[in-house]
């Protein structure tokens, strides 16, 4: 069957697709309608951060299917309980307010900065946000976005946003003077901006400027949080405390989930009929979100996932020294690595799919940089499949311009 044909006639194009149909998914592969396995170092954009078909979601999967799968916010939700009190006890005294994506957390962030601002944010208004940053594409989301490509075709809600570079705490200190921004809310590592890392001292700078100004810290953890960066959130490596962190992508064990934690300022600032949402919390996403709690609250598992980053790592940096006209940097943080490449996006696009005929997945980001989003199951020997293919291809692309 076509199905790429298919696809054209009968799904919107909002994504330009790999061109191979998925038949299942297992462990740390993909494998195709034809039964070619793929090694998947992109994991749906961040999600699968257990790998595919793990057991113990399988078994989730079957356990709360067996007694129901939706009952709405009108009663007490199990799962998503016990879901909120293990990220309060694991991230920052407060409440969860659950959601059903990334996007609509942000949505809601927005939202509660806002009820904020009008009850006790002494007449502030407007979020701080990063140059180049990527937050979501529904409207309140692509107003904090700092990407043009994603916001220029589309209406811009009213409310101010003030633009900052990374690391620029003098910018911050001037934009404070100018105005009275309400919060900043930041990445803790730009994904879609190029897999910058923001260093952990400006994180704390800015979560002192914060306090000393009175405005809301705000962490968006979507794509950071949930183990990817060696710990359950990227903000702990800095020491900081959040007022709110966005979450979602990792947490749903490969079902839509999101939220926010929301801080001792924000926890009550929703009252019933403020925000609201049909799905979520899905007692399945949630049954699935504690599974994934589970595993990555084992003592014995982020000791793994650290191991793996710095194996990793250690591997990229040596083929950095091999091929430096190549790779003159790399970029990121833990399992979430940035690979910008001296190529035209042209040159990198043919990459990336020659990567996938040899088996790799992986993902391209600002055109012309190989991002790695693997799950954090990742083994050794998958990084040395992915260090093997990956310098034979920028090898014989090398020797290829050199003949030409």
């Amino acid at each position: 069957m076509d199905w790429r044909s298919l696809d054209e006639q009968y799904i919107v194009s909002s994504y330009k697709r790999i061109p191979i149909a998925i038949e299942k998914g297992e462990g740390n592969y993909l494998y195709d309608t034809n039964g070619k396995s793929y090694l998947d170092l992109f994991t749906g954009l961040a999600v699968n951060v257990l790998g595919h078909s793990h057991p113990r979601i399988v078994q989730a999967l079957r356990e709360q299917g067996e007694r129901f799968l939706h009952i709405s916010n009108v009663f007490l939700n199990k799962p998503a309980i016990r879901l909120a009190e293990r990220l309060v006890a694991n991230s920052i005294s407060g409440k969860v307010f659950f959601t059903n994506s990334g996007a609509e957390a942000t949505e809601s962030a927005i939202k509660l900065i806002h009820k904020w601002t009008k009850n006790e944010g002494a007449g502030r208004e407007g979020i701080v946000v990063l140059r180049n940053s990527f937050h979501g594409r529904t409207l309140g989301a692509v107003r904090l976005t700092r990407q043009a490509h994603v916001y220029q075709d589309f209406p811009q809600p009213a409310f101010p946003v003030y633009e900052l570079d990374v690391e620029d705490t003098a910018g911050l200190r001037a934009i404070c003077q100018e105005a009275r921004p309400a919060a900043v809310l930041m990445e803790p590592v730009l994904g879609s901006g190029g897999v910058v890392p923001l260093t952990e001292a400006f994180l704390r700078e800015v979560a002192a400027i914060c306090e000393q100004e009175g405005m809301l810290f705000v962490m968006d953890e979507i794509q950071t949080g949930m183990g990817r960066t060696g710990k359950l959130f990227a903000y702990e490596h800095a020491g900081v405390t959040p007022d709110l962190i966005l979450f979602a992508k990792g947490i749903g064990g490969g079902l839509p989930l999101g939220g926010v934690i929301a801080g001792p300022k924000l926890m009550n600032q929703f009252k019933p009929g403020d925000h609201g949402t049909t799905f979520a919390p899905s007692p399945l996403s949630a049954a699935l979100g504690n599974v994934v709690l589970d595993e990555l609250l084992n003592p014995a598992f982020i000791p793994h996932v650290e191991e793996v980053i710095a194996y990793l790592w250690s591997g990229l940096e040596a083929l950095r020294t091999r091929l430096p006209d190549q790779l003159q940097s790399l970029r990121g943080k833990g399992l979430m690595v940035g690979i910008p490449l001296s190529s035209t996006p042209e040159e990198v696009s043919h990459l990336q799919q020659a990567l996938l005929d040899e088996g790799i997945l992986v993902d391209v980001t600002q055109k012309t940089i190989v991002r790695l989003l693997p799950p954090l199951t990742l083994t050794k020997a998958d990084v040395d499949r992915f260090l093997a293919v990956f310098e034979e291809q920028l090898t014989a692309r090398t020797g290829s311009k050199k003949e030409a």
